[in-house]
């Protein structure tokens, strides 16, 4: 099997201390409608090649201990400050499920070493990186992220339990559903007016992307400091997975770790 090669981010790629990658879905080991690297354990899928994509994938980065968090479209944050707090959380490369699952939507981290991982299918993962502090984040934000906001959510706990000056981080949008494709024929029922503004003219049609940049800005992220992919997963479904477009598929990843 080749080593999967993730997509970075070019203005994280500046810092050497930090390792960091969006993997598509190609290379892996999965088939039929998984075909390819998928993460999700709870897709379907075989758990045990799963695993053995999980495997691929970090290996091809260097990692052998990262945090997969129980993603729930909230907007709790899992917090790792010491050993303590990570130990039982982590996946380490065996298979073994951890004894201890954080029931969240982002996680931050100043430990070297440890992964974070957001997996998505047309959501985004907006991961965080503060050079001054030396602290990441990772953050899963679909829809119902987004109306909770917590991608602020994750940057007042980045301010509150670290210190961390919101000037001083760089933050990356993976590839997620874009607005040519974020249609919500509901919208009135299911999203707030305050972010009517995001949608196209006399069309459901919502640009998330849009939404996430304005919320990291509202949070104190400097506008130059955020870097978008502006891949949308619907139309691109040979390079990612995507919900829309398959119902039944696999659920690719975005890493983010400080070196040791």
């Amino acid at each position: 099997m080749a080593v999967p090669r993730p997509l970075t981010f070019a203005h994280l790629d500046l810092f050497p201390g930090l390792v960091h990658g969006v993997f598509p879905r190609t290379e892996g080991y999965s088939k039929g409608p998984f075909l390819g690297l998928n993460v999700g354990l709870s897709t379907g899928d075989d758990p045990d090649i799963v695993n053995q994509n999980r495997a691929l994938m970090l290996s091809s980065i260097g990692l052998t201990r990262v945090l997969f968090l129980n993603q729930v479209h909230g907007s709790d944050v899992a917090v790792l400050k010491s050993e303590e707090d990570a130990a039982g959380a982590l996946w380490e490369g065996q298979g073994a499920i951890p004894s201890k699952i954080f029931k969240a939507d982002a996680a931050v981290t100043n430990l070297k070493g440890v992964g974070l991982a957001i997996q998505v299918a047309d959501c985004q993962a907006v991961v965080l990186y503060d050079p001054q502090k030396e602290l990441i984040a990772n953050v899963h934000s679909g829809w119902r992220g987004s109306v909770a906001d917590i991608i602020g959510c994750c940057i007042n706990t980045m301010v509150t339990q670290f210190g961390c000056s919101p000037v001083s981080i760089r933050a990356g949008i993976s590839p997620s559903l874009g607005p040519c494709c974020a249609q919500f024929i509901n919208y009135k029922q299911e999203i707030p007016k305050a972010l009517w503004q995001y949608k196209k003219k006399d069309r459901p049609y919502f640009d998330f992307w849009q939404i996430s940049r304005d919320q990291l800005g509202a949070h104190g992220v400097l506008d130059k400091n955020i870097e978008n992919m502006r891949l949308c997963t619907r139309c691109r479904t040979d390079l990612f997975y995507s919900f829309r477009a398959n119902k039944a598929t696999g659920r690719f990843a975005a890493v983010i770790a400080l070196k040791i």
